[in-house]
């Protein structure tokens, strides 16, 4: 059999536990499990787990005190699985937060190890994440970016200019929205999560910070000591292994108020997207496009304008404008579901948004944060070709099944989609996430084509075999789920998008058998939604699906198809990813080409947009 390339696909956010192996989610269960026991032996009640990374878990947990008054604690503990020197990051961390008296930032309780388990206590900042709200709420009012790039920058103040027992500043490493605890009732917010933060060696000047000269003479100013944030929203210099300085929270910020502001996760759209296109104040819209210059000059200029200017541009009255419910630019459906979902996205055909001859600027680095995240989606793609990728991803956060085909031709970008969103409430930030991704795509300059499946994790198949020489055995009474139409919708069989339409993917390695191809063909003849992808690993089968019958007459024909392809998943040899999908009709979308979005700036008169004059 021949070891495919496989690459972990699901973009960077924590695979379901759907998605897991029936092993690997039992451990997961286990240990959630008892770390949960764990805490309420130690007199906690209410817990409930609120966070996962990289490197470990978060729990929340009440204290009840004897006056009867209820206390909110978190709880961090690290992956018992990681080697010693990550888990000994907590301890560090730990440290770190004793440096930092803010009162937007949590302070430490405790850190303590229970059982070779590493566990740090902290308070609770109340809220949600701003992740979350961004998630929920689309693109922040521009009155509420501007509260919160306030609150940033006195954080960022305190921390530059940090006298505690070491005298040095200090860099949070990883300021990022979901770092930030979004409290609705006061608008506050709590800087958290100080698991990347270090004393910085550069101060805001690029000067070194030392306590003493015999540390400036050591060859430790030539290594940086930073930790690699979210490549999400990191600067470049922290990318690329800069010496740590003040200036890489500076970055993790602009990219924060800026994915806040567009409505994006992550902060690479500015070129297509700019931050002068989002309805922002001018001099504030102008400076954090300063903060997000590809010119380190520029940005230092605009950084130090940031800090310094803030409290000033805080002070600005500005009110919340009506604004209308923005129009989809590729068809939303919303249909109505009892099921929960967690959705996946698939993307393939990847390959042609990387630069010819991209230098490997990460290769290097040895990082579980990086290899997650960037080695296999982002590395020699431009900033709108990362930024087109990240928005496809966010589509995923939503509770909707589905896909989309977006091919680039020199006229212009035509866009196919089949995007079923299963929560009516979510409608405007879904709609905002999906123009985003359109005008996005629009200012991406090259041919080819790009597809990707939204599918419920939910409803993935795990078939296991004890050896990779095995083959895979589905269990008895396994079937692959589909809905039905309840009556056949309209079809122009000219407009139809068939699973073989672009041919084989160069990008997937896993040669399916030829009766379930001959099965997906005649499928291919009856009027349906769906997508199916095989994702073979040495000893363990997922098949993902989705599938939608839009001719309830042929329903008998449709499952025994779909039945005779599960029949022949024993055939399945070698490993790797093959994936195959079809839209219910052609409506494609055409768009001309965009260098970037017009200018769009907060009104100097809200009051009189406000009331209409």
């Amino acid at each position: 059999m021949v070891q495919a390339p496989l690459q972990q696909f699901y973009i960077p956010e924590e695979q379901s536990i759907y998605l897991l192996s029936h092993d690997d989610a039992k451990k997961l269960k286990d240990w959630v499990a008892l770390c949960t026991q764990q805490l309420e032996q130690l007199g906690y009640r209410d817990i409930a787990l609120i966070g996962k990374g990289a490197y470990g878990f978060v729990f929340s947990g009440v204290l009840v005190r004897e006056a009867g008054q209820q206390v909110e604690y978190v709880f961090k503990f690290t992956r018992i699985t990681l080697p010693q020197h990550l888990q000994d990051r907590l301890e560090e961390e730990a440290f770190m937060l004793q440096q930092i008296h803010h009162p937007r930032v949590p302070r430490l309780i405790a850190y303590q190890r229970v059982r070779n388990q590493s566990l740090l206590m902290m308070d609770r900042a109340p809220g949600y994440n701003l992740e979350e709200v961004s998630l929920r709420e689309g693109r922040l009012a521009p009155r509420l970016v501007v509260r919160i790039a306030t609150q940033l920058a006195d954080i960022l103040r305190t921390l530059r200019s940090e006298s505690g027992p070491a005298g040095r500043p200090i860099v949070h490493g990883d300021i990022k929205p979901s770092n930030l605890v979004f409290d609705a009732e006061h608008e506050n917010i709590a800087l958290i999560d100080w698991g990347s933060s270090v004393f910085a060696q550069l101060d805001e000047n690029h000067q070194f910070v030392a306590p003493n000269v015999m540390e400036l003479m050591s060859d430790n100013l030539q290594q940086t000591n930073a930790r690699l944030g979210d490549v999400y929203f990191i600067g470049e210099e922290q990318l690329n292994g800069g010496l740590s300085s003040p200036r890489f929270d500076e970055q993790g910020t602009a990219g924060t108020l800026y994915a806040l502001a567009s409505g994006q996760s992550c902060r690479f759209g500015y070129r297509a997207i700019p931050p002068t296109s989002l309805g922002l104040p001018r001099e504030f819209a102008r400076m954090l496009a300063g903060m997000l210059d590809p010119d380190p000059a520029v940005r230092c200029r605009a950084g130090n304008f940031f800090v310094r200017e803030m409290p000033r541009i805080g002070r600005t009255v500005m009110i919340d404008l009506p604004e209308p419910p923005p129009s989809p630019l590729a068809p939303v459906w919303i249909r109505r579901t009892d099921r929960e979902m967690d959705t996946v996205v698939y993307s393939s055909r990847k390959a042609f948004l990387r630069e010819e001859g991209a230098p490997e600027t990460l290769s290097e680095v040895n990082d579980v944060q990086l290899d997650r995240y960037y080695k296999n989606f982002m590395q020699g793609m431009g900033e709108t070709e990362k930024a087109f990728l990240a928005a496809v991803s966010r589509l995923g956060r939503y509770p909707v099944v589905g896909g989309l085909a977006v091919r680039w031709e020199a006229d212009g970008v035509y866009i196919d989609t089949s995007l079923n969103l299963h929560d009516a409430t979510l409608k405007t930030a879904f709609v905002t996430a999906v123009n985003n991704m359109v005008n996005l795509a629009r200012a991406i300059y090259r041919q080819g084509i790009f597809k990707s499946c939204l599918f419920n994790a939910r409803d993935t198949l795990h078939i296991d075999r004890d050896r990779p020489e095995e083959p895979f055995v589905p269990e008895p009474g396994m079937r692959l789920p589909y809905e039905v139409s309840a009556a056949p919708e309209l079809e122009d069989r000219t407009r139809e998008h068939s699973y073989f339409e672009d041919g084989p993917d160069p990008e997937e390695f896993l040669v399916l058998p030829e009766q379930i191809i001959t099965s997906l063909e005649v499928l291919n003849t009856i009027h349906h939604t769906g997508m199916i992808i095989f994702e073979a690993l040495p000893n363990h089968l997922k098949i993902h699906s989705y599938y939608r019958l839009l001719d309830p007459s042929r329903e008998e024909e449709f499952r025994r198809r779909l039945d005779d392809i599960l029949a022949a998943v024993e055939l399945i040899e070698g490993l790797g990813v093959s994936g195959y999908m079809k839209m219910p009709y052609k409506d494609t979308k055409y768009f001309p080409h965009i260098e970037r979005l017009p200018e769009r700036y907060y009104p100097k008169n809200p009051r009189a947009v406000a009331s209409g004059h």
